[in-house]
C-alpha cells in the first residue's frame, strides 16, 4: 500500500495546502469577514473565485504543460516569456511576497519572541528577525527533495491542528456578527479582488513544477511515466489542497465575522483575533499557526526562485545552495520597510494590472492544452491595454 500512487496523494496536497497558505492567506479571509459582517457569504463567495479557484486552474494548466513554465510563458514569445518569467520572480521572491512572509510573521509574533529586542518591531529589530526567519528557511530549503515530505508530513498537519482549534472554539463561542454596512454585491466585489492579493495565482503556476517534479521522482516508476496518469494524480492532490485551503477560509472569515467587533484591521488581527478566542494560554496554538503557515510558503517559494536562479540566471555555475543563499539575501532589504510598506506595494500595479494579464494568460493556455485554442499575444495584449487604462483613468 505504501508504495502505491494514491498513498502519496494525501503527503503532496497537504504540501500543496501548505505552499498555499502563507502570509497573505492569514490576513485576507479575516479581511472578508471583518469588512463583509452579515453580507459574509457574499464576499466569501467572491473571495473564493479569485484566492481558490485561480490558483487550482494554474496548477491544472501547469500540469498540462508538465510544469514547465518556459513553455507556458513561452508562447509569449521566447524573449516576452522570459522578461514575465523574471518579473514573476521577482514578485513573488524579493520585492513583494518573501518580505510580506517576513514582515507579517514578525508583527504577528514580536510579543511572544524570548528576546527582548525583537518584541518591539523597528527597522533595527526587523532586519535581525528577517536574518532569523530566512535563515531557518535556508536551513528547511537547502535539500531540495525533502521539500514535500518536510510540507506535507510535518508543517501541513501542524498547521492545520493549530488553525482548526482556534477556528472552531471561535465559531462555538461566536455571538453577534461584525456590523458591516455593505451590501452583498459590494461585498463580493470588494472580495474578488482582495482575493487577488493573496498572489496565490503565481504560486499555482510556479509551485506545480515542484509538485511535478516530487510526483516523477516519488511515483513515476509506479505508472511508467505516463503523462495523463501523473496528470490526473496531481490534480487529485491539487485538489485537496485547495478544497483544504477554502474550508480554512471560509472558517477563518467567520471567526473574523463573530469576534472582531472591536478590533481593527491590520497584520496582527489574527494575533488579537486568537487571542480573544483562547486566552492568555493561546501563545503557543498562536505562534505555531503564524510561523507553520510563513515558514511554509517562504520553503517553497524560495525552492522555486533559487531554482530559476541557478539554472536560468546563472546557467548552473553556481550551486543550488548558493542560489538560495542569494535569493534570500536580496529579501532582507524590503523585509525592513515595515508591513505597511510591503503591502502597499501588492495592493499597486502588481495586482490591477499583472495580475489580469496573468488570468489571460493562464486561461488562452489552458484552451490551448484542452481545446487547442492557439491565440494568446493579442488576448493577451487587450487585457494589459483595458487593465493599464483602468488602473490610470478610471
Amino acid at each position: 500500500m505504501k508504495n502505491k500512487p494514491s498513498s502519496h496523494i494525501l503527503t503532496v496536497g497537504l504540501a500543496i495546502f501548505s505552499m498555499f497558505f502563507g502570509a497573505g492567506n492569514l490576513m485576507y479571509p479575516l479581511y472578508v469577514g471583518l469588512h463583509s459582517g452579515a453580507s459574509n457569504m457574499y464576499g466569501m463567495i467572491g473571495f473564493l473565485i479569485t484566492a481558490v479557484g485561480l490558483p487550482l486552474i494554474g496548477l491544472i494548466a501547469m500540469i498540462l504543460f508538465d510544469g514547465d513554465y518556459e513553455e507556458f510563458f513561452g508562447r509569449l514569445g521566447e524573449k516576452t516569456g522570459k522578461f514575465v518569467i523574471f518579473l514573476c520572480m521577482l514578485i513573488i521572491g524579493p520585492i513583494i511576497a518573501l518580505p510580506r512572509i517576513v514582515t507579517l510573521s514578525h508583527e504577528m509574533i514580536a510579543p511572544f519572541l524570548p528576546i527582548p529586542l525583537l518584541q518591539e518591531v523597528t527597522p533595527f529589530s526587523s532586519f535581525v528577525f528577517a536574518f532569523i526567519f530566512l535563515g531557518i528557511t535556508f536551513l528547511a530549503t537547502f535539500r531540495e527533495n525533502r521539500i514535500v515530505d518536510l510540507l506535507g508530513k510535518v508543517i501541513s498537519p501542524l498547521l492545520l491542528i493549530s488553525l482548526l482549534s482556534i477556528i472552531i472554539k471561535g465559531i462555538l463561542t461566536g455571538d453577534e456578527p461584525v456590523h458591516a454596512s455593505v451590501i452583498p454585491w459590494n461585498a463580493f466585489t470588494a472580495n474578488f479582488i482582495r482575493g487577488y492579493e493573496t498572489l496565490d495565482l503565481l504560486g499555482g503556476i510556479f509551485f506545480s513544477s515542484i509538485v511535478i517534479h516530487i510526483l516523477k521522482n516519488k511515483i513515476g516508476g509506479m505508472v511508467g511515466m505516463n503523462r495523463n496518469r501523473l496528470a490526473l494524480i496531481g490534480l487529485k492532490a491539487g485538489a485537496l489542497g485547495v478544497s483544504l485551503l477554502a474550508l480554512v477560509y471560509i472558517g477563518m472569515s467567520l471567526l473574523s465575522m463573530y469576534h472582531a467587533q472591536d478590533l481593527i484591521g491590520s497584520g496582527s488581527l489574527f494575533r488579537m483575533l486568537a487571542f480573544k478566542v483562547m486566552g492568555s494560554h493561546g501563545a503557543l496554538v498562536i505562534g505555531t499557526a503564524v510561523l507553520m503557515a510563513c515558514f511554509s510558503t517562504s520553503i517553497a517559494l524560495s525552492a522555486v526562485i533559487a531554482d530559476y536562479f541557478q539554472v536560468h540566471l546563472f546557467n548552473r555555475k553556481v550551486s543550488y545552495e548558493l542560489s538560495l543563499l542569494i535569493v534570500l539575501l536580496l529579501c532582507v532589504p524590503l523585509s525592513t520597510f515595515g508591513l505597511d510598506m510591503v503591502l502597499e506595494l501588492t495592493a499597486g500595479p502588481v495586482i490591477w494590472i499583472g495580475y489580469p494579464a496573468l488570468i489571460a494568460i493562464t486561461f488562452c493556455n489552458l484552451g490551448y492544452k484542452l481545446f487547442n485554442f492557439t491565440p494568446i499575444k493579442l488576448p493577451v495584449a487587450a487585457t494589459f491595454v483595458a487593465a493599464l487604462v483602468s488602473y490610470f483613468y478610471l
